[in-house]
């Protein structure tokens, strides 16, 4: 019997409040659990329980022990448990709602690829903006962009998410390029626009280390980020940008930095939220897989942008 199982049966011995009931439940004689008592506390070289002939009771370093073990075989459940869960082949349905951006280009492929390994789970997928009751509505995952405002739900970060302010080369071409914050009152802009959420200006840092909002003006507004790109692209209004839009290098290709002095703050991170801690084993492997495809520290999205390390950041 190793220092483990020695603990564990010291915690035994505590819950049952006598050697001869842990034996009991062990099926073993009391004088091995005593014995097997001992030698714990030789191998540790410290008194655990100061014994009579009848009761016993814990010293300070025998009531340390106890915690420790009860730890100890929490974690020794929770370890068997995911083990077996992994040995378990996922099946069933999992059901996920998105941001209609995250579904589309980065939860598809992960969605193909784990299908392609597990072929008894079948995925259903809800793009939508709206914030959903996810118990009402038995959804199992939510990926969304910011903190979930329910406090009964698990969240998770899955991603950090800065800010871009971009054009087209064409644009700064056409309408000049902003020397200041300011200056981007003057320009056109393409601005999200939903039932939830309306963007109006630009939160920055100034010189002084103070949070600032520069008011813009949009000319189009759109609830979809493609279309906010594709307007972009028509060189006709500059964006502020969250960097998970770039789910490949082809867009901001085409894009270039304006003001990439000016620091701005970390936008809304992105999320996976669920119900339950004790998460079915599909949903854990799923959650793992686009844990994995997106990556930490440094999220897919960062990837394709150059020298993101030095846009927007404090100098």
């Amino acid at each position: 019997m190793d220092t483990t199982s020695r603990l564990i049966m010291l915690l035994e011995v505590v819950e049952q409040g006598s050697f001869a009931k842990a034996a009991e439940l062990r099926n073993a004689d009391r004088s091995v659990v005593s014995k097997q008592i001992s030698k714990l506390e030789d191998d540790l070289g410290v008194r655990l329980l100061n014994r009579t002939t009848r009761s016993f009771s814990l010293t300070a370093a025998g009531a340390e022990m106890v915690k420790k073990a009860a730890e100890l075989r929490l974690l020794l459940h929770d370890t068997v448990q995911m083990a077996e869960n992994y040995h378990q082949e996922p099946r069933g349905l999992l059901r996920i709602t998105a941001a209609g951006y995250i579904g589309k280009h980065y939860l598809l492929p992960v969605i193909n690829d784990f299908q392609k390994r597990f072929p008894q789970v079948s995925v259903e997928l809800r793009l939508d903006d709206r914030l959903v009751d996810m118990i009402a509505e038995g959804f199992d995952l939510a990926f969304r962009v910011g903190e979930p405002r329910d406090s009964s739900l698990v969240a998770r970060k899955i991603g950090r998410n800065r800010m871009l302010i971009l054009a087209t080369p064409q644009f700064v071409e056409t309408f000049g390029e902003p020397k200041s914050m300011a200056d981007l009152a003057d320009l056109p802009a393409a601005a999200y626009s939903s039932a939830y959420f309306r963007y109006e200006s630009i939160r920055y840092i100034d010189e002084n280390g103070e949070p600032q909002d520069q008011v813009i003006t949009p000319v189009f507004r759109a609830n979809d980020a493609e279309i906010l790109m594709e307007k972009v692209l028509s060189h006709t209004a500059f964006f502020t940008a969250p960097t998970f839009l770039f789910a490949d290098d082809v867009d901001i290709g085409q894009l270039v930095p304006l003001l990439p002095h000016v620091q701005l703050p970390e936008y809304k991170s992105v999320y996976a939220m669920y119900p339950h801690r004790d998460l079915p084993v599909r949903t854990r492997l799923f959650l793992e897989a686009v844990r994995h495809y997106i990556g930490e520290p440094i999220p897919r999205w960062e990837r394709n942008i150059p020298h993101l390390e030095s846009l927007y950041q404090a100098k």
